[in-house]
């Protein structure tokens, strides 16, 4: 991803920015779940922007009668179906995925099974460079998403784990939490991990990263062996980023609000301004984004 610059990141301009950096440099983004009515429409919504190459993954005559039930115009959109392609793609997606796997057991047979789910069509569209990108999740399960992609693609170098982050737009600035929807229960390193990468994420999109490390205490005002994790974490995570502003642990109030913020950590850089939340486990970070979304319209 490159950097998107913006001065103020309201949810209005953190999409215009997203908007103008995607038309700047249009990529190729396979959809898998080409027959479904939203992704459809989505689809026509972005080739109608100029934002990105649209390919729908699925039954042709089944995603032109969805097309046409909600008035969607996908014209320009590429239309592919992983069980009648083109031969010599299917058998060169094939080999690279045997190639990949075969240390796993992974027979020729079994990959050319594989390449009739759209989902694994779509990772080997990415691995082997036809595609930019995928964008899977409405019908699929995250498991049966991501599963392909740490299976072929894996992480980046350095990286140990995937992640996830949510752009929360409230109605005056937008906020990152992470993670709310993969890893469970990250160790200290982990939790680290996490922060970096949400961090550089967030910078990415344009959001200055000021990372919150989320705890039931904020500094020494709490005990116990999930403390010690976020402090350790906090300490791991400005080894590696020394230059990054990094906080924790520190509870949500004194990471979001500088009137708390002055009483509970007045000298910190990242109390009552913090951009990035990492909260210590699924649990935690999966109920804060939904209770916010749904309670603030967010």
């Amino acid at each position: 991803l490159g950097e998107v610059v913006t001065d103020t990141v309201t949810p209005r301009m953190f999409l215009y920015r997203i908007f103008e950096k995607a038309r700047s440099d249009r990529k190729h983004i396979a959809l898998p779940e080409g027959t479904e009515p939203r992704i459809v429409q989505a689809a026509a919504e972005v080739l109608d922007r100029g934002i990105c190459a649209v390919t729908l993954l699925g039954d042709r005559d089944k995603i032109l009668e969805v097309a046409r039930n909600c008035g969607a115009d996908i014209g320009r959109a590429a239309i592919i179906d992983p069980k009648a392609n083109d031969p010599k793609t299917v058998e060169r997606y094939v080999e690279a995925l045997y190639e990949l796997r075969k240390h796993k057991s992974l027979t020729r047979e079994m990959a050319r099974d594989l390449m009739l789910d759209p989902v694994y069509y779509a990772t080997m569209m990415v691995q082997q460079g036809d595609a930019d990108g995928f964008v899977s999740g409405s019908t699929h399960s995250t498991a049966d998403t991501l599963g392909p992609v740490l299976r072929v693609i894996k992480t980046r170098e350095g990286v140990s784990l995937a992640s996830s982050i949510f752009f929360m737009c409230l109605p005056d600035r937008v906020l990152v939490y992470g993670d709310c929807a993969l890893v469970e229960n990250p160790t200290a390193e982990q939790m680290a991990d996490i922060a970096l990468t949400s961090a550089e994420t967030a910078k990415a999109f344009g959001i200055e990263p000021r990372v919150a490390l989320l705890s039931y205490s904020t500094g020494q005002s709490g005990k116990g062996k999930d403390v010690d994790k976020v402090a350790e974490a906090t300490r791991i995570a400005r080894q590696k980023r020394p230059d990054l502003p990094i906080e924790g642990p520190i509870q949500y109030d004194a990471a979001v609000s500088e009137e708390v913020a002055r009483i509970k950590l007045k000298e910190s850089a990242v109390a009552g301004k913090a951009t990035v939340y990492i909260f210590p486990d699924l649990d935690a970070g999966n109920t804060a984004y939904k209770a916010v979304q749904r309670s603030a319209n967010v």
